[in-house]
């Protein structure tokens, strides 16, 4: 799964489009007020501790940059003074999507904001970042194990062998006996802790809290969905050359943050948190600012956001914490 995302020849080696014209759609692509609400809990941090007014925002595999944009955009309507005070970074590794964020950044807001990169998240040293991701966890390298055994990709076909007895170990301690064991969630904990000392930590993805035992990995191409092991897939085909993904198993995630001294703050539905963080209120701002028709419009949009047949139930928010002695 890493060398069919990440190696040189790689899905996301390069950038890639989302929305109608790529692969899939995320909330991101779905709606900017996504960002918006995301802001306004950063926001409201900030009003309870107004040293994180100084530090940083930092958003993690963003893109084209549009999730951190739209945060930007809200924090400024929120208090013009915020885009001089905080600083602005993103976590990415490829050059050429680099250059694409700046150059969206750009047309956005001029050269009024200044982004740092970072080649990678253990570069950060920070004294806070509210750090910031969207549908990364389910990008993560992954074991699949099934009764025993483990999956190796022997000339383009799924083979199955003997597990590695520490890897079943491991899948143990959630009572899994089938499905996918991700892989990194542990050192990424530490690398994020490493560097910031005081961290709000917010991410969305798709997954559950208790492994359901069974396979969720699947390929995404043109918007059209395909189990790994569906017949008609023909790996040779689509390696490299589409998206693969699975369900988070967020008792995982929450165990590698807490590992590594992360507190759980909060762990939810996306649809509970967006309500919380301020949606519904800001789509009522803007309806007081805006045509009927363009409300209606975004309004559509936001229904996709928090259906619970859509993103609504299916994802989830996680918001780990990190305090340093002082704050």
């Amino acid at each position: 799964m890493n060398n069919w995302l990440y190696a040189e020849e790689g899905y996301y080696k390069t950038f890639k489009a989302i929305g109608k014209a790529g692969d899939f759609y995320t909330a991101v692509s779905t709606s900017s007020f996504f960002g918006a609400s995301i802001a306004n809990h950063f926001y409201n941090l900030i009003q309870k501790e107004s040293f994180k007014r100084n530090g940083w925002l930092i958003e993690i595999g963003a893109h084209q940059g549009y999730l951190l944009c739209d945060m930007i955009q809200w924090l400024y309507t929120c208090d013009p003074t915020l885009v001089k005070t905080l600083k602005f970074g993103i976590v990415e590794r490829q050059l050429e999507v680099q250059k694409a964020q700046l150059e969206y950044i750009e047309q956005r807001f001029g050269g009024d904001i200044e982004i740092t990169h970072f080649g990678d998240i253990d570069e950060v040293e920070v004294d806070y970042a509210f750090v910031v991701s969207n549908e990364i966890f389910d990008a993560f390298p992954c074991e699949l194990i099934k009764d025993g055994e483990q999956a190796f990709v022997v000339d383009d076909k799924v083979e199955w062998r003997e597990a590695d007895k520490e890897l079943l170990e491991f899948a143990s301690k959630y009572r899994q006996v089938k499905g996918e064991v991700a892989v990194g969630y542990e050192e990424f904990a530490l690398d994020v802790a490493k560097g910031i000392k005081s961290c709000d930590f917010v991410s969305f993805d798709y997954g559950e809290r208790y492994v359901r035992n069974d396979f969720s990995i699947r390929v995404y191409q043109k918007h059209k969905t395909f189990p790994l092991f569906d017949e008609e897939l023909k790996l040779d085909e689509v390696y490299q050359r589409a998206d693969i993904t699975y369900d988070v198993n967020f008792g995982h995630l929450i165990d590698a943050f807490e590992g590594a001294g992360f507190k759980l703050d909060r762990y939810e539905t996306q649809a509970r948190a967006l309500v919380r963080f301020g949606l519904i209120d800001i789509l009522e701002m803007f309806k007081n600012q805006t045509t009927p028709a363009n409300y209606i419009r975004e309004a559509d949009k936001i229904k996709t956001l928090i259906a619970p047949t859509i993103m609504g139930d299916k994802f989830k928010m996680v918001h780990f914490q990190k305090s340093k002695k002082g704050n």
